[in-house]
C-alpha cells in the first residue's frame, strides 16, 4: 500500500498577502501622514508602494519594467493584499524618487518594534558561537559598500571613476537582528560614524568593531560610559608598555600587555590592554593583534570575541545575495535609500517566519520557497513548517489534472 502523503494546508490568502500582513494595518498610512509621504500620492497609495517594493524584493526584479509587467499582469491577487494598486512605470519611478525615504526608514523600525512585541524571543535572541559565556548584549558594529553607476549617480561619486552607498550598521549577535542603521555615500571614512553607531549603547554592554571604526577619542567616550569594547590595532599604533600580564597556557596567545598611548596630548583610554594572537584564515596562521579596555578577560575571550565580529560579514552576505540590492529601480539618493530600507525590513519579515515556524535550514533556501510560491494559496508557516521534514510530500501542489499529459488519463 502506498503511504499517504500529507500535503500542506490551503489557505484563503496567497504568500504574499501572508507575508505583508504581518505589517500593523495602518502603519504604512499613519507614516505617509507624518512624513508627507501621502502629500504626494494620488492614484499610487504608499501602501502600494511599500507593497511594490517589497515585491520587488522578494522577486529580486532587476529593472521598473519587471516589476510593474509582473504586478499589473496578477493585479487581481495584488488587489487582495488590502487594495493594494499596480503601478504603471512612471508611477513607480516618481514614487522611489519623491516621497521621502524616511517614510521607509520608520517603517522598518516601527515593524521592528511591533515583531519584539508580539514575539520578545525572536528579538531578544540566543547566546551564539564562542560569545556563549557572554550573558549581557554583544553588538557588532560594520558597513558594507554596495557599488553603483558613477555615470548615473553622481551624487554618490567617491572617486574619478567610481561610486557607492554605504551601510553602516550595529547588528545584535544574539538576534542577528538591526539595530542602528545609516545609508550614506562611500566618500566619508568609516570611523567618521563611529559615535552616531554607538549612541545607543548600554552600560556594561560589548562592542565589536573593525580597525576601520578606530578612533581613540570615541573609545575614550565608551570607556567612560562603562561600554567594554574589542577592535584591532592599526599598524602604526605608537604607545608604551605599562605592565606585562601574565603568559596565557593557551599557545595560541604571544603576547598580553596593557598599553597607554604615547602621545599625551591626544584624547585617549587611560589604559588599553594589547594583545597578539594567532588567527587560523583560510587554513592559515596568522598573527592578530587585538584591543581592548578590558583587564579582566583572560585573552581566549577576547580573541573568541573578535571572532563574532564575522556575523555581520554573514549577515551582509545574506542580503546581497539573496535581496536586491544590486540592481537598483532608481539612480537618485532618495530611491536608492528606499530600495535598501525595504530590503531590511523583508529580511526582518522572513526572518520573523522563521523563527515561528521553527525553520531548521539556511535563510537562502527560505527565500528561494518563498519566491516560488509567492501567488500561491498555501499556509505559509504550515508550508515552512513541514518543508524538508518527514510530515509530508510537496508534489501536485497543483490541480491534479496539470499532473498529466491532455488527452491522458
Amino acid at each position: 500500500m502506498k503511504k499517504q502523503q500529507i500535503k500542506p494546508t490551503r489557505s484563503k490568502f496567497n504568500i504574499l498577502r501572508q507575508i505583508c500582513n504581518i505589517i500593523p494595518q495602518h502603519t504604512v498610512s499613519k507614516l505617509a501622514r507624518a512624513t508627507g509621504a501621502e502629500d504626494k500620492s494620488r492614484t499610487f497609495s504608499p501602501w502600494s508602494h511599500v507593497v511594490s517594493q517589497a515585491y520587488a524584493q522578494l522577486t529580486h526584479s532587476i529593472s521598473l519594467n519587471d516589476v510593474c509587467d509582473s504586478l499589473q499582469l496578477n493585479s487581481g491577487p495584488l488587489a487582495s493584499v488590502r487594495g493594494a494598486t499596480a503601478p504603471s512605470r512612471n508611477g513607480f519611478s516618481n514614487a522611489n524618487r519623491q516621497r521621502p525615504a524616511e517614510m521607509a526608514e520608520q517603517l522598518f523600525w516601527a515593524v521592528m518594534s511591533h515583531l519584539g512585541e508580539q514575539s520578545p524571543g525572536f528579538v531578544a535572541g540566543r547566546r551564539r558561537g564562542a560569545a556563549f559565556r557572554f550573558k549581557l548584549p554583544i553588538h557588532v558594529v560594520d558597513t558594507t559598500v554596495m557599488e553603483l553607476v558613477a555615470n548615473c549617480m553622481d551624487w554618490a561619486k567617491h572617486r574619478r571613476r567610481k561610486a557607492a552607498a554605504k551601510t553602516h550598521m550595529r547588528l545584535n549577535l544574539q538576534s542577528l537582528l538591526p539595530n542602528f542603521v545609516i545609508i550614506d555615500t562611500a566618500g566619508e571614512h568609516d570611523n567618521k560614524r563611529a559615535r552616531e553607531l554607538c549612541a545607543g549603547v548600554r552600560s556594561g554592554e560589548i562592542v565589536l568593531f573593525d580597525k576601520g571604526y578606530v578612533d581613540f577619542g570615541h573609545l575614550k567616550d565608551l570607556d567612560e560610559r562603562g561600554v567594554f569594547w574589542v577592535t584591532r590595532a592599526k599598524d602604526n599604533l605608537a604607545y608604551e608598555l605599562v605592565k606585562t600580564m601574565p603568559q596565557s597556557k593557551d599557545e595560541k596567545i604571544l603576547q598580553d600587555e596593557v598599553i597607554l598611548l604615547s602621545n599625551p596630548n591626544k584624547p585617549a583610554p587611560e589604559l588599553m590592554r594589547r594583545m597578539v594572537a594567532l588567527v587560523q584564515i583560510e587554513g592559515e596562521k596568522r598573527e592578530m593583534v587585538f584591543l581592548t579596555n578590558n583587564l579582566q578577560w583572560s585573552p581566549r575571550s577576547v580573541a573568541d570575541l573578535y571572532r563574532c565580529r564575522w556575523q555581520i560579514e554573514v549577515f551582509f552576505k545574506q542580503i546581497k545575495q539573496t535581496l536586491q540590492l544590486a540592481d537598483f529601480l532608481g539612480h537618485n539618493a532618495n530611491a536608492v535609500r528606499w530600495q535598501v530600507w525595504i530590503a531590511l525590513l523583508v529580511y526582518a519579515l522572513l526572518r520573523y517566519l522563521s523563527f515561528v515556524s521553527k525553520w531548521a535550514h539556511s535563510f537562502t533556501r527560505l527565500f528561494t520557497i518563498v519566491r516560488a510560491v509567492l501567488w500561491s494559496k498555501i499556509d505559509l508557516l504550515d508550508l515552512l513548517g513541514r518543508y524538508g521534514t518527514a510530515k509530508g510530500s510537496f508534489r501536485n501542489l497543483a490541480r491534479p489534472e496539470q499532473a498529466y499529459f491532455p488527452g491522458f488519463l
